[in-house]
């Protein structure tokens, strides 16, 4: 009886740490990268450009801006056409924010600061942002509008053509890393050297750089943002598979897009720029510091991201699939190939 009281509650205190990280991972983190990312990222674009745009509301460059736009959507009339498929066309919302949502799930911000630390982390992560995929298409099917379909179906032959170079770029890191484990490559580089000098660790950046250059095009493909922003265009698609969304639905839409492009940013620092790693930092000053650490490298991931996006005009349909697989897979595939000869000749 002792034995299975002590097993019960290890059982608890498990499920009970457990609901809490997923809790503090899955609201607070995409929640306040959504803020910060809007306020910051657009700001500082608008600043580049010399746009200022809505700088007045709230004062200091109209903070009160983001806290205008989500009272204005929440209050919006919620409108469904009539031939809509009513539950898919509710539902698909959803499903776009939730596969975003599960990623930061195995992103690690620190040694003890992650939900769950899988074996093939690599792999869900990969596999849970491909699901947005399912969202767009039950959006676009279900809005009965030709327009929506049509968006619906280039996002779908979008986002199955990036994959690809998308996990090309993933491989050559798994490989150097030898995990699939996202702590474990944060682990590795913070244990590696440079030509014997470990005082940095060993950031893949500097090795898989061509990894890290594709992985960038290949998430700002996945996220449909411009140059690869085909599925919405609006001089042609009037907003795409989104265009019969109102109110708060189309909020989600939102949401989901910026809380992913924040989801593959996290994944990029991860993976090629240490994670929460800083070097000389170890134990609990780690789990202090490391998601300032991981936050740090993930914005300025953001900031290529949306640098890219306000600055490159829209690419054609043929141009944007000849991209993908006549460019990007070949030279990802290069990149594994000379990943294989550095790792078994050095």
């Amino acid at each position: 009886m002792g034995m299975s009281h002590a097993v019960l509650a290890l059982e608890v205190g498990w499920g009970t740490t457990m609901a809490i990280k997923t809790l503090v991972i899955l609201m607070v983190i995409p929640l306040g990268a959504l803020i910060l990312g809007y306020t910051f990222l657009l700001k500082m674009m608008s600043h580049m450009q010399s746009r200022l745009g809505p700088m007045d509301p709230g004062g200091f460059h109209g903070w009160f801006q983001l806290v205008g736009d989500g009272l204005k959507f929440l209050q919006k009339e919620d409108i469904m056409p009539n031939d809509a498929d009513r539950r898919v066309f509710a539902a698909a919302p959803a499903v776009v924010v939730l596969s975003t949502f599960l990623v930061f799930a195995v992103i690690p911000m620190g040694p003890d600061l992650v939900v769950k630390d899988l074996d093939v982390g690599v792999f869900y992560a990969l596999a849970v942002s491909s699901l947005s995929v399912v969202g767009v298409l039950m959006a676009g099917w279900a809005s009965a509008n030709k327009f929506a379909l049509l968006g619906a179906l280039r996002a779908a032959a979008q986002l199955i053509a990036y994959e690809l170079p998308l996990i090309l770029a993933v491989v050559g890191v798994v490989m150097q890393a030898g995990t699939m484990s996202l702590q474990g490559i944060v682990y590795a580089q913070r244990d590696g050297s440079i030509f014997g000098w470990s005082g940095m660790g060993d950031p893949f950046i500097f090795t898989q750089f061509i990894g890290f250059a594709l992985f960038l095009v290949a998430a700002q493909a996945e996220l449909t943002q411009a140059p690869f922003d085909m599925p919405v265009a609006e001089s042609e698609l009037v907003s795409g598979y989104m265009v019969e969304y109102t109110g708060f639905r189309f909020l989600f839409f939102f949401i989901g897009e910026f809380g992913t492009a924040f989801a593959f940013s996290a994944l990029a620092a991860t993976l090629f720029l240490g994670g929460w790693s800083i070097p000389g930092v170890t134990g609990d000053m780690a789990n202090i510091l490391g998601p300032f650490a991981l936050f740090a490298k993930l914005m300025f991931v953001a900031f290529l991201m949306f640098w890219v996006r306000f600055t490159y005009p829209r690419l054609r349909e043929d141009q944007l699939q000849a991209l993908a697989w006549k460019v990007l897979i070949p030279i990802g595939l290069l990149n594994i190939l000379l990943t294989g000869i550095f790792k078994v000749g050095f």
